[in-house]
C-alpha cells in the first residue's frame, strides 16, 4: 500500500489525527501507553515494538495497530524511522 492509499484508509476508518512521525535513532522509549488508538505505516527505517509478551519489528510498507491503553516499548535502530500515523481519540 502506498502512502496516499494508507492516509485515505485512515480517514475512512475514523482516525481523526494523521501525522508523519520522524524519530532519530538509536532510541528506546520505555514502557508507556497512549490515550488513543494508533494505526501506522512505516515509510522508512524500522521500529521494534514489544507488547503483551511479544516483540515485532516493522519495516517500510508494514502496518501496525496499537489499542489505546496498551502498554508497550518502542525501539529504533541507528537509522531511526519515519511513520505515517493515525490517531483515533
Amino acid at each position: 500500500m502506498d502512502r496516499k492509499a494508507f492516509e485515505t484508509e485512515l480517514k475512512r476508518d475514523g482516525y481523526d489525527e494523521i501525522l508523519t512521525g520522524t524519530t532519530q535513532g538509536p532510541k528506546h522509549n520505555a514502557e508507556h501507553s497512549h490515550p488513543y488508538d494508533v494505526k501506522a505505516m512505516v515509510i522508512d527505517g524500522a521500529i521494534t515494538l514489544a507488547w503483551q509478551g511479544r516483540t515485532q519489528t516493522f519495516r517500510p510498507g508494514d502496518v501496525f495497530t496499537m489499542a489505546r491503553g496498551c502498554s508497550h516499548t518502542e525501539t529504533f535502530e541507528a537509522d531511526g524511522a519515519v511513520t505515517l500515523v493515525g490517531r483515533k481519540h
